[in-house]
């Protein structure tokens, strides 16, 4: 006899087999979706303390940027504390546009930093500018010190990619910028990576920076959601399942 000839008994069951097995895929999906989002933010801990370890050691001279195995930067040099001494080349400052600092769009400031007495250039994110929002081609004033400078930094990859669409990015405001592109294009003797400038807001800049590692609140407070509706899968299931059906049965008349 087919499931669709069953008495209906035969098909009460199949039905109660069926239910049992999408809540136990429901609540086995909902509890796997916690412990990720929990491992997340155990992740996002660990990373903020070796943030912070390394941030609290002492700072580095820019001579850790020009060793062989600090190409790339090297993974132990990244967030370290960094003085650096040079030049501002302003001509060569460009402009990340769609970045939020504070929740308000607008720029990443670069400008590549010619070092002491050395041929190498660093790039530094000094700093971040508001959008016009009537005029995009419009960047709020900058000042950039000319002669020697002193600036206290943190070793940083390049800075984050944005979706932008296919083509080459020219001119002072760009929504990406690659190392290996603007070497090219500049001809500086750029170093890998580049140095976020810390520090109060200044020359026109806010430097308000997105913490790496931030948002490990954020994940605890999903892998709690993911395990409440995990415990209310069940709560209905044991519910509709066992105990109304019982409470319907008792006030049945015999």
């Amino acid at each position: 006899m087919s499931v669709t000839e069953a008495s209906p008994p035969a098909r009460r069951t199949w039905l109660r087999v069926g239910l049992a097995l999408a809540a136990l895929a429901a609540m086995a999906l909902t509890l796997g979706l916690g412990f990720w989002q929990w491992g997340r933010g155990q992740q996002r801990l660990a990373l903020q303390a070796s943030l912070e370890a390394r941030q609290a050691l002492p700072a580095l001279e820019a001579e850790a940027l020009l060793a062989p195995q600090a190409a790339a930067p090297a993974s132990e040099l990244l967030h370290r504390q960094l003085l650096l001494r040079g030049q501002w080349l302003p001509e060569r400052t460009v402009y990340l546009d769609n970045r939020q600092m504070q929740g308000r769009p607008g720029f990443y400031v670069l400008t590549p930093l010619q070092l002491a007495g050395r041929s190498e250039v660093v790039l530094v994110q000094r700093g971040w500018i508001p959008r016009d929002f009537q005029d995009r081609a419009r960047l709020a004033q900058v000042a950039t010190p000319s002669g020697e400078v002193t600036l206290t930094g943190r070793i940083a990859l390049a800075p984050a990619r944005l979706y932008a669409f296919a083509g080459a990015e020219t001119g002072p405001i760009r929504q990406n910028l690659s190392i290996e592109s603007f070497r090219a294009e500049t001809g500086l003797s750029l170093v890998d990576g580049s140095v976020v400038q810390v520090g109060p807001p200044s020359e026109g800049l806010v430097r308000d920076w997105p913490v790496a590692a931030s948002g490990a609140d954020k994940n605890f407070g999903y892998a709690f959601q993911w395990w409440a509706l995990s415990a209310l899968i069940f709560i209905l299931y044991v519910w509709f399942q066992f105990i109304a059906p019982r409470r319907r049965a008792a006030r049945e008349p015999r």
